[in-house]
């Protein structure tokens, strides 16, 4: 069982809308080469987010290759973005076993991402400051060059 089966939909509010090259449901058996082409990452890290347990059990042929479904993508695509917010992946693991404990778990996943969205506020409170700072910084050497310019003209 996938963690997108024990929410009981595929397209639920942590799902992106489908992706034009995936292929529709029941036949979408994708190889780890698939993937790794869908997202960006590499087989070496697929199999490691499996073994953590970020992912869950994927299906295996009857050779033992891996094969990803739709949800499979999602739930990465929900990772990349948990990823992107700075959560640690010890976090992201504990996130992944609470979706797998099923709904009861609510609170705590929801105070895991509240806390998350507090430091990407913060994240971005930051980097607002460090804008301002590079734009101050910019005006002034344009307003060096403009007087640099003007007073080579003379």
């Amino acid at each position: 069982m996938t963690v997108m089966e024990t929410t009981g939909t595929r397209t639920g509010s942590c799902a992106s809308p489908p992706r034009a090259d995936r292929r529709p449901d029941g036949q979408d058996r994708y190889t780890i080469s698939e993937v790794a082409a869908f997202t960006g990452l590499t087989a070496h890290t697929l199999r490691w987010y499996e073994r953590i347990g970020l992912m869950p059990h994927i299906d295996r042929s009857h050779t033992g290759q891996r094969r990803y479904r739709n949800r499979d993508l999602d739930w990465l695509d929900l990772v990349g973005k948990l990823r992107l917010t700075g959560m640690p992946v010890a976090d992201m693991v504990r996130y992944a076993e609470l979706v797998r404990e099923g709904d009861h778990t609510y609170g705590e996943r929801f105070e895991l991402l509240k806390a998350t969205r507090e430091d990407v506020r913060a994240r971005i409170a930051e980097l607002q400051d460090t804008l301002a700072v590079l734009d101050r910084k910019i005006d002034f050497y344009a307003d060096a060059g403009r007087a640099l310019a003007s007073e080579g003209a003379r």
